[in-house]
């Protein structure tokens, strides 16, 4: 077992430029902490022991830099990470802080808008590659729509499958070793954002180009947005191979998007979260896509940071136990017996078996009142959280 939970380059915990830089700004109040250049963020997360960091193109070279400032800003970050032995494992583009895009970037109305969302993508994705990313997300924060008058669903889908076929397309021929992760949400800051949660995700996906490219970055709150059991949206995006990615972070059930520290405001749904991504051997990132509350300072800051790693440790560490918990295991083993009876179905369909099952007699009364202790098992993960076992 662990003992001092102390994140290591192994555990693969990274965070974007626009988390722990995040200056607590909110719609109702202004900052309430200055603004880190990206070598001081960098600085900071090798501090707290961070093995990455994540960034949208603006996020290190302002949107207005000139050319000769961009290669200024990129050759200061590199040094700062070669200094700290910090990563790039993923980037992504901003195409929802800018005017631009005030109506969509890849689903814009307005082709112009289109064609400068793909051009920046572009410039965006060299980026990445030249500071090593092998992942780059997607996240459509404006792709959708405040009134169904304004924009046809069906053409905004089309407009995104075409721009994200054009750059696959461009990820090839460039020679690229990248995938592309896309990014659900159901709501914020557009009223109604299309693809709004892994299932609509996945469903799109299968209609791109080159499919096999493209996959997921789930994010815990937003699906608890939409009210939905993320381990669920990860299971499902994880047993399609699609799980390229995954933003770490907490929010209670259909509030705006709050990015809270991770495990901080629903436990068990983390535990379980946690307890899936370990069990079934998820080797990608662990990027905390999270805000340390706006009361913060930056010694605050590094404390939320060190708090997403520890409690993402202590939590598999809780899952260890779990598996190793005499009670629970007695328990599981119980709920799933399984004496062989029905192994014949576990080859699919053919003719022997619907024969076999249409002979079967099935006691409907005895199915009904089979023992299931749930109540109790639960009651033992609850005791296992809060340190009872």
């Amino acid at each position: 077992m662990m003992s001092n939970y102390e994140p290591k380059p192994e555990h693969k915990f990274t965070f974007g430029l626009w988390t722990v830089g995040n200056i607590g700004r909110d719609p109702f109040g202004n900052p309430t902490r200055r603004a880190l250049s990206p070598v001081e963020i960098v600085h900071l997360l090798a501090e707290v022991g961070a093995w990455g960091v994540n960034l949208h193109d603006n996020d290190l070279v302002p949107i207005e830099a000139t050319p000769a400032e961009r290669d200024r800003i990129v050759r200061d970050f590199k040094k700062a990470l070669d200094e700290t032995g910090i990563v790039v494992p993923m980037a992504t583009t901003n195409l929802f802080t800018d005017p631009a895009f005030k109506d969509g970037a890849f689903t814009s109305n307005d082709p112009v808008v289109r064609a400068y969302a793909l051009q920046k993508t572009m410039q965006a994705i060299d980026l990445g590659v030249e500071l090593g990313a092998k992942v780059y997300v997607f996240w459509g924060g404006r792709e959708g729509a405040e009134s169904d008058a304004a924009k046809n669903p069906l053409d905004g889908l089309k407009r995104m499958r075409d721009a994200l076929n054009f750059l696959t397309e461009y990820v090839i021929d460039q020679g690229y070793d990248l995938k592309f992760a896309l990014e659900p949400k159901p709501n914020e800051p557009r009223s109604d954002i299309y693809l709004p949660t892994v299932g609509h995700m996945l469903a799109f996906i299968e209609t791109l180009d080159h499919a096999e490219m493209v996959g997921l970055n789930p994010e815990v709150a937003h699906e608890h947005m939409a009210g939905l059991n993320f381990m669920h949206a990860v299971a499902q995006a994880w047993d399609a191979g699609k799980l390229f990615h995954i933003d770490l972070n907490d929010q209670l059930f259909g509030r705006y998007d709050q990015d809270f520290r991770f495990g901080s405001a629903m436990l068990k749904q983390a535990f379980f979260l946690v307890k899936f991504l370990e069990d079934v051997g998820y080797d990608g990132s662990r990027h905390f896509d999270a805000h340390a509350y706006r009361s913060a300072d930056y010694e605050d800051v590094k404390a939320f940071a060190l708090g997403c790693m520890r409690t993402y440790l202590i939590l598999k560490e809780k899952a260890q136990r779990f598996s190793e918990d005499a009670e629970i295991q007695e328990l599981l083993a119980e709920i799933n017996a399984d004496d062989g009876t029905y192994a014949y179905l576990a080859n699919g369909y053919n003719a022997e078996a619907v024969t076999r099952l249409k002979a079967e007699t099935f006691d409907r009364e005895a199915l009904g009142q089979r023992t299931l202790p749930y109540e109790r098992l639960d009651q033992l993960v609850i005791e296992l959280l809060l340190g009872a076992r």
